[in-house]
């Protein structure tokens, strides 16, 4: 369960940021994650809430906004919603796309008090 880890990174960045701000509590912390990552939002709300006990990220809520796999192909420039994860261009058929979304994994912004 990779959450776990993701987790203790997130409460670091967590408590780093709020420390640098004297911020003595954090309320809610909002996520962006890639649909490309494989991250269960309801495993890693489990993962945070085991790992912020105890810590001024206790009762935070975690609002998690899952970014599209998106890709742009570099022949025709089309910028497309990948299904299936069918890397392919609707538009020309081409296989030489790119990523441009679908691999964040982010802290968005926090609030604290």
């Amino acid at each position: 369960m990779h959450e776990m880890a993701i987790a203790q990174g997130i409460l670091e960045i967590v408590a780093d940021a709020a420390a640098n701000n004297g911020a003595g509590k954090v309320s809610r912390i909002k996520l962006q994650i890639g649909q490309l990552t494989a991250i269960e939002p309801d495993a890693l709300r489990f993962c945070f809430a085991a790992m912020a006990a105890g810590t001024m990220a206790e009762r935070a809520e975690l609002e998690i906004e899952i970014m599209p796999l998106i890709c742009r192909c570099q022949d025709c420039s089309r910028s497309f919603a990948v299904e299936a994860f069918r890397l392919v261009c609707p538009d020309c058929g081409s296989h030489r796309t790119e990523i441009t979304s679908g691999r964040e994994l982010r802290v968005e912004h926090l609030e604290v008090e």
